[in-house]
């Protein structure tokens, strides 16, 4: 299949920041495979999309969600972090059955299609990560993929399971699901956080990866004060110290959050090259505190967005995370810090950067997978303004702002219509088995 998007506004994210006026990109299988100028000769194709008045970026990158909590949303406001994990979040996941699961990634799926979003890092829960492999699979979206891995619970006592349990269940994941297809789902080993995790569930997990090429290490770390001091007590450490001191910090390591820190930590994360997960809405709608971004990029630490789980945001519009990720700082470090193409850049090739495929995604350059988007962004609240389009589209812009999105060369929104899911069967169903499952709590 080929497909000719011509005539468009292109957002490369190439190493220039080159931004293309009238330009037009040739797919083929996937790839794409030239990026031309409007007075250049076109080849014939068999799909021709006329993109004059619209934007063309690449697929947004989201490094951190919960697709196994979309059933939860509005169920669990105005919580901190360890008594919204005890009293709600942890039950929930633990009445989750395969159907519930299922029909909630979907819902997530959804969502994250919506407002741009190609590719993901998701984190499970202990059970039925098959479920969220398969909507994941059956949507066309690109992630990592990695179950929830807990063996101490010390707020929920009920929800954990044996040490080797979880390691024997997720290298059966791996072995059946990384690199599955055709690169589109990979894994990524999950150990939730050091307060759910012995110390060889943590190292056990992290040595996984020398088997496995190109999977990684995902978990959170140092998300609110009432946390870290809990990991401090445990461990006589900060909570990326302790990380480190298990031997866990590497360029293949994933942190989300990391808001409150040491200095010796920070030094940690640049020396390691370990990867930042930045949630602003999460971290803001939890009480948990703002991360200092510009710490981390003026240090040369790697920072990508994430949306977090629904039920501690309550949306997975990546609009809103980079909106948010640049203003929350403003009142730090002043009106200019935290630019919107900084921000943009954050969400698209930063995060591709983060799962270790920058030579894939993130950017629309010749050779990489057609992850593409396609903004109309003449909207009362944004008209077109070329002067400042990353301001368009970082501070104004809106899910419905989003016309089509491909991946893989392949539409799953087309002109705000969804093409591999059924979205009135996944609002109905989603309906029904959140009502189900708030029966077994």
């Amino acid at each position: 299949m080929t497909t000719l998007i011509k005539n468009g506004t292109i957002i490369t994210v190439n190493q220039n920041g080159d931004i293309l006026s009238n330009a037009s990109i040739r797919i083929e299988d996937g790839i794409i495979k030239a990026i031309t100028r409007k007075d250049q000769k076109e080849t014939n194709s068999e799909e021709i999309i006329e993109a004059q008045d619209l934007v063309v970026i690449p697929g947004f990158v989201q490094t951190h969600i919960h697709l196994c909590q979309t059933l939860f949303r509005g169920l669990a406001d105005d919580l901190h972090l360890i008594d919204w994990l005890g009293s709600k979040i942890f039950p929930m996941e633990a009445a989750h059955d395969a159907n519930s699961v299922y029909f909630s990634a979907l819902l997530g799926v959804a969502e994250l299609v919506r407002s741009g979003t190609t590719t993901i890092m998701d984190m499970g829960s202990i059970n039925h990560e098959e479920e969220i492999i398969r909507a994941i699979a059956e949507t066309g979206l690109r992630a990592f993929v990695g179950k929830a891995m807990m063996d101490l619970n010390d707020v929920y006592p009920p929800f954990k399971e044996p040490t080797d349990e979880s390691l024997r269940s997720t290298l059966k994941l791996i072995e059946q699901w990384h690199n599955s297809y055709g690169g589109r789902i990979r894994y990524a080993v999950a150990p939730r956080f050091v307060l759910s995790c012995s110390d060889k569930l943590m190292q056990s997990a992290f040595e996984m990866l020398k088997s496995f090429s190109g999977t990684l290490f995902h978990t959170h770390a140092s998300e609110s004060k009432a946390e870290t001091q809990k990991v401090y007590e445990r461990c006589k450490m900060g909570n990326v110290e302790f990380l480190n001191h298990l031997g866990l910090l590497s360029d293949r390591t994933c942190l989300t959050h990391c808001v409150h820190l040491n200095d010796n930590e920070y030094e940690l994360l640049k020396s390691t090259r370990t990867k930042v997960l930045h949630c602003p809405s999460s971290n803001l709608k939890l009480g948990s505190g703002i991360a200092k971004v510009p710490k981390f990029l003026k240090m040369g630490v790697n920072v990508s967005l994430g949306a977090d789980g629904a039920p501690c945001n309550n949306n997975l519009d990546v609009f809103q995370e980079m909106r948010l990720a640049s203003l929350i700082q403003k009142p730090f470090y002043g009106a200019n810090t935290m630019k919107a193409e900084t921000i943009f850049r954050m969400a698209t090739i930063e995060g591709a950067k983060a799962l270790g495929l920058e030579k894939e995604i993130g950017s629309i350059e010749v050779g990489k997978k057609a992850d593409i988007v396609l903004l109309n962004l003449n909207d009362v609240h944004n008209p077109v303004n070329n002067s400042n389009i990353y301001s368009s589209i970082v501070y104004s812009s809106r899910p419905e702002n989003v016309d089509s999105v491909m991946i893989n060369g392949k539409w799953v929104y087309r002109k705000r219509e969804y093409v591999t899911l059924d979205v009135d069967k996944v609002l109905k169903e989603s309906l029904r088995e959140l009502t189900a499952l708030l029966k077994r709590v």
